[in-house]
């Protein structure tokens, strides 16, 4: 089986003035369909930049980055705009949650931005995994960080994405919620089979991965291959 997310010699260049500034320098990534890898790695090590590259939000500069069999790299801005909609999920460290919507239509307008309709069943599903069934018809203003933060999962992952992208997921929360959002993301993992990559500088919040590779100047340093399924 392909790997969901397979990078090859990944570069990704920015320009200041006539300067090149390398984000990405030759990364080589495979993760496999249901698993849940943490990326560490300090500030300015490129592990945002990757995430970004992966999710189709700013293209490669060179090298390959397929998603479910996708190269991202060959795929216009809005082939790739398609793809997000359909394939990714996001979880960012600001939950970006909109401030006049309740609870259930910040989930819901996921599923109709996707194009599909609103499927009631993957969002009473998605719901109750994530204990927010009683705090639905609440706006942003009215819940708690780690509630809005569930809320922002839910969202991600209502439209049953192939992937899910997770920036610093627990960057804004205290230690309790950051122990609850990570729960829940294990739990998501487990029981719905969703595939997560999720960057992190935080050691405490890479171990509920049952993967860490470890990023600095750019490059991957651990080996990066998925490990091969079981075939038990």
């Amino acid at each position: 089986m392909e790997p969901v997310v397979k990078c090859q010699d990944l570069w990704k260049i920015y320009h200041s003035g006539k300067v090149e500034v390398p984000a990405l320098r030759g990364v080589e990534l495979e993760v496999r369909e249901g698993e849940f890898v943490a990326i560490m790695g300090p500030s300015g090590c490129g592990k945002s930049t990757l995430l970004y590259v992966l999710g189709g939000l700013t293209p490669p500069s060179s090298g390959r980055v397929l998603v479910d069999g996708n190269d991202l790299g060959e795929m216009s801005d809005g082939e790739r705009t398609l793809l997000r909609r359909r394939k990714i999920g996001f979880v960012f460290q600001r939950f970006n949650l909109l401030p006049t919507l309740s609870a259930f239509g910040n989930i819901a307008i996921a599923q109709n931005i996707q194009g599909d309709g609103f499927d009631p069943h993957r969002f009473e599903v998605t719901v109750d995994l994530l204990g927010l069934k009683e705090r639905l018809h609440h706006k942003p203003s009215e819940l708690s960080g780690g509630e809005q933060q569930r809320v922002a999962i839910a969202r991600a992952v209502v439209t049953d994405p192939k992937i899910v992208l997770a920036d610093e997921p627990t960057g804004n929360l205290d230690s309790q919620n950051s122990e609850a959002v990570l729960k829940m993301l294990k739990h998501l993992n487990q029981e719905l089979g969703q595939t997560l990559v999720m960057i992190t500088h935080n050691p405490e919040a890479a171990a509920y991965a049952e993967r860490i590779l470890h990023m600095r100047d750019g490059r991957i340093l651990e080996p990066v291959a998925a490990p091969l399924p079981d075939p038990g």
